[in-house]
């Protein structure tokens, strides 16, 4: 199968044949066309093509979303093209996990670009799958060689795992229906490399039941004989026939699960067992990863069941002594990233993953929640840590200077010029640059930007030669680049360049656990800048804190806590001045009268019924009440619980 070879899959003879044509020109092998989902499928049976261009809308009723979860399956990549880029098109597109997207009308270059940029993004995606195989192998051997217990062998073994297949809770057992024996180890995630190991001892104490009470719940679960993954819904489906499942689910709050079972010796199954908060954290790229890694699972529990004190010996449960968690030292890798909350845990997690690549990485996340710092752990912890790494702030340069701030000037190439530039690109040779808020970009800019990136290489303004570059690409922005695209303000191709590692920064009202963590560091840090020697922060000021949506996230954090320090006239703090977004004046109803002072709460309470009164109770889109009051309309839906405000009870 030569990645040359290409099945074009549209139902528009014309555009089939024009595809076709530049396919051959720029040195592909068109191996057939097809202009329906049947036809499609026995070309693919025949031709076995490396590569397949599919429309989104073909003759009949199944679609080429319909081919491309065949293509996923056989491990084909694939492209799309289709004449709408809108946002439910590009949705579609992006749960079938596709190499690219070309829209219709195309130019010859827009697909040859494309076709690029799909090998390029596979072929990355191929070698950073053996890089992680040949990782694990190497870790897992080493782990088997420790003077360690199995528990806390299998304990390294997931936090091995955990880069690739996130967790909060991984369990490991037997899956043998049996109502007297209770075979299964878990391990709960406190913080980065910090496990609490949950053997039988520790969940009879945490769930109040006894042995034989938890392996008559496991004796009810059905016996997994293929690795399969459940999103929140159809986990609690699966809660009612799998009480342990359940039990476990409840106790640590888990939202989604992947199961991978491990046969050994073709007649003993194991099930290893991840869980996350996350709602939809598995999707079928885990289950290729469950296929690339159970040799390396079977190898290991093959080891360890040869090993008479293995953890899942039945004979010496009642002996088990209660396991204490490991703690793991301070991941100073990370200093200066405050948290220890799932979702950063999370993007720990990628980093480590991505860092040591030379892929782009793209960072998304709202307006102060980090994304730089994100950017400079990436560099650090890469093989180019020690070579340049340059920052850009796309939003802070005027368009008429981004192209030479970027790529740079020769002298006199125009009005100002007294001077040869040395652009961004050029000074970041060898390292990493960080284009931030990369969606400020201009569209006539976001070609030039696609070309270098695509043929590594850059031309000064003025000059007639170009410039080899080995630079790495890190891009953020607190836009919806999907959106972006979808409207015509982003270009696809770019985007997709870009989007070969996506990295995405939760907002702080996502992650109200860090908020004390946070606080604390801000605190001292600003103890120190102004010479203050303040101990604390009441507790009354942090539920303030947890209770309020941080619009600004960490930034606007640590502006407060910077206020707060400087104004307190206390060695501890108990009071941040946080502030409520600036409301419109409406018209208020006559009741308003009534002289008494009212405290703050009940101003805004009054003030929200006012603006819900004027929009017939209308929240959400143009119109709304949010619109009129200038909030996102998540903010003033957690206000009208926080007030106590039903809809109900305003008319």
């Amino acid at each position: 199968m030569s990645k040359k070879s290409i099945l074009i899959v549209e139902d528009e003879f014309i555009i089939a044949d024009v595809l076709g044509e530049i396919l051959q020109r720029g040195g592909y092998e068109v191996c057939g066309i097809a202009d329906n989902f049947s036809e499609a499928i026995e070309l693919i049976e025949k031709h076995q093509p490396g590569f397949v261009v599919v429309d989104i809308y073909l003759k009949g009723k199944k679609t080429g979303i319909d081919l491309a979860n065949i293509l996923s399956e056989k491990n084909i990549p694939f492209i799309y093209i289709s004449a709408n880029s809108n946002q439910r098109v590009l949705e579609a597109a992006k749960k079938t996990n596709p190499y690219g997207f070309v829209v219709k009308p195309f130019r010859e270059k827009d697909v040859l670009i494309a076709l690029d940029i799909a090998l390029y993004r596979y072929e990355n995606n191929r070698e950073n799958g053996l890089h992680q195989n040949a990782i694990l192998q190497k870790k897992i051997a080493n782990i088997l060689e420790m003077v360690l217990d199995w528990e806390h062998k299998l304990m390294l073994v997931g936090q091995a795992l955990q880069p690739y297949i996130p967790f909060e809770y991984m369990s490991v057992g037997l899956s043998i229906a049996n109502p007297d024996k209770f075979n299964e180890i878990g391990f709960l995630r406190l913080g980065f490399e910090e496990y609490q190991i949950i053997g039988a001892k520790e969940l009879t104490m945490i769930s109040k039941l006894k042995l034989a009470e938890l392996a008559a719940l496991k004796a009810k679960q059905t016996i997994a004989n293929i690795a399969t993954w459940y999103d929140e819904t159809e986990l609690n489906l699966l809660f009612k026939d799998a009480p342990l499942k359940a039990l476990i689910g409840r106790m640590y709050d888990l939202r989604s699960h992947l199961i991978i079972p491990v046969s050994i010796n073709g007649d003993i199954t194991f099930e290893c067992n991840f869980y996350s908060r996350r709602p939809d954290a598995y999707n079928a790229d885990h289950l290729i990863l469950a296929d690339r890694f159970k040799p390396l699972l079977q190898s290991f529990i093959k080891r360890m069941m040869v090993d008479e004190n293995n953890p899942l010996d039945t004979s010496l449960i009642d002996n088990l002594a209660i396991k204490q968690n490991i703690p793991a030292p301070a991941p100073s890798f990370f200093e200066g990233i405050i948290g220890s909350s799932h979702l950063l845990l999370n993007v720990f997690d990628q980093i480590i993953q991505v860092a040591p690549h030379n892929s782009s990485v793209l960072i998304l996340g709202e307006s102060g929640t980090g994304k730089e710092k994100i950017a400079d752990r990436i560099h650090h912890l890469s093989p180019r840590k020690l070579k340049p790494f340059i920052k850009v702030n796309c939003a802070a340069l005027p368009s008429t200077l981004i192209d030479s701030e970027l790529f740079g000037h020769e002298k006199g190439s125009f009005t100002g010029a007294y001077e040869r530039k040395i652009g961004k690109f050029e000074l970041a040779n060898t390292g990493t640059i960080f284009l931030d808020e990369i969606g400020e970009i201009p569209l006539e800019l976001q070609v030039k930007l696609l070309r270098v990136l695509q043929e590594r290489e850059i031309e000064r303004i003025g000059g007639r030669t170009t410039i080899k570059t080995d630079v790495r690409v890190i891009a953020a922005t607190n836009r919806n680049l999907e959106k972006e695209v979808a409207e015509g303000r982003f270009r696809l191709d770019l985007y997709y360049r870009l989007n070969v590692i996506l990295i995405t920064m939760p907002p702080l009202r996502e992650r109200k656990e860090d908020i004390p963590a946070l606080a604390t560091y801000f605190l001292n840090i600003y103890n120190r800048k102004v010479g203050r020697t303040i101990r604390g922060i009441s507790d009354v000021v942090l539920e303030n804190m947890k209770q309020y949506n941080w619009p600004g996230n960490i930034r606007e954090l640590e502006n407060l806590i910077e206020r707060g320090v400087l104004l307190s006239k206390e060695d501890v703090l108990n009071h941040i001045d946080i502030a409520l977004p600036d409301i419109p004046v409406i018209d208020q109803p006559a009741i308003i009268e009534n002289k008494e002072i009212r405290t703050m709460s009940e101003n805004e309470r009054a003030h929200i019924i006012a603006a819900l009164k004027r929009c017939n109770g209308k929240i959400w889109g143009e119109g709304g009440a949010a619109d009129l009051l200038n909030l996102p309309p998540t903010t003033l839906n957690s206000k009208m619980k926080k007030l106590g405000i039903k809809k109900d009870y305003i008319f």
